[in-house]
């Protein structure tokens, strides 16, 4: 076979047809464009977003900037000048904390920061510790112990559809 020889297979293409070439062609005079209007005249039509005059609708919404990451975790955050009040009442947890209205939410994790001083020794559960929480935590006598904190993601469909590995880790 040469270059010569080459041809496109019998019937991928057609001859295109010219518009505008008088009645007879089946598209004479409006070349298949109808009567007047904006989509009829030569060049682009109007721009995709054209809603016929109307103010359209990525002109009527605000200014969306910036990046909004969709991973990321909110926590609950508490400074350890806020603890001193908890003296002798046991280990402060996320359910303690809940209970005495210091936090407000019980889905999303608690974070201990490191802001005022501590002077009582509590043993303190949270999800996450700031580096100068935690040594003024240890530094008055208390304990720290860090839970663990499952992201929870909610299922894409409409109903109750837990993970596989939620529904597995549940079973055993």
């Amino acid at each position: 076979m040469k270059l010569h020889e080459l041809k496109p297979n019998p019937g991928s293409t057609r001859k295109s047809k010219r518009v505008g070439r008088g009645y007879g062609s089946g598209k004479g005079k409006t070349s298949g464009k109808g009567m007047d209007g904006q989509k009829s005249r030569s060049g682009p039509g109007p721009y995709r977003t054209f809603e016929g005059g109307q103010n359209r609708l990525v002109k009527r919404m605000p200014f969306k900037r910036g990046f909004n990451n969709i991973w990321r975790i909110d926590y609950q955050v508490i400074n350890v000048a806020d603890l001193n009040e908890w003296s002798g009442q046991g280990a402060i947890t996320p359910e303690a904390l809940l209970e005495a209205r210091v936090i407000r939410r019980k889905r999303q994790p608690v974070k201990i920061l490191g802001d005022g001083e501590l002077t009582v020794a509590l043993e303190v559960h949270a999800h996450k510790f700031s580096s100068s929480a935690r040594q003024k935590i240890e530094a008055a006598g208390g304990r720290v112990v860090e839970l663990p904190w499952v992201v929870e993601r909610p299922s894409r469909s409409r109903g109750a559809n837990p993970s596989m590995r939620q529904r597995n880790a549940e079973s055993s």
